[in-house]
């Protein structure tokens, strides 16, 4: 249920790192909420290797906000240098 329940949270997180971080994406808003589920696992499970949540817990909302917004950062910087090469 654990991974279940951060898919959920990540898509949400999703929508809302879209909002922290307005602009042009390149895949729109399906990219944007898969980058947004990853951010929530990613956070998931670095929290739990550093001890903030324990086995089987998932990352809290503003955890799979900030992931979700790193790992868009990071696919924009990509992305970014991809397209003007």
């Amino acid at each position: 249920m654990g991974i279940i329940w951060s898919i959920i949270i990540g898509f949400i997180a999703g929508l809302v790192a879209k909002f922290l971080m307005p602009g042009r994406d390149p895949g729109g808003f399906i990219i944007t909420t898969i980058l947004g589920v990853i951010g929530a696992v990613v956070a998931t499970y670095l929290g739990q290797a550093v001890g903030w949540y324990r086995p089987g817990e998932g990352a809290g909302f503003i955890g799979a906000v900030l992931g979700a917004v790193i790992v868009l950062a990071i696919y924009r910087m990509v992305i970014g240098r991809r397209t003007t090469v």
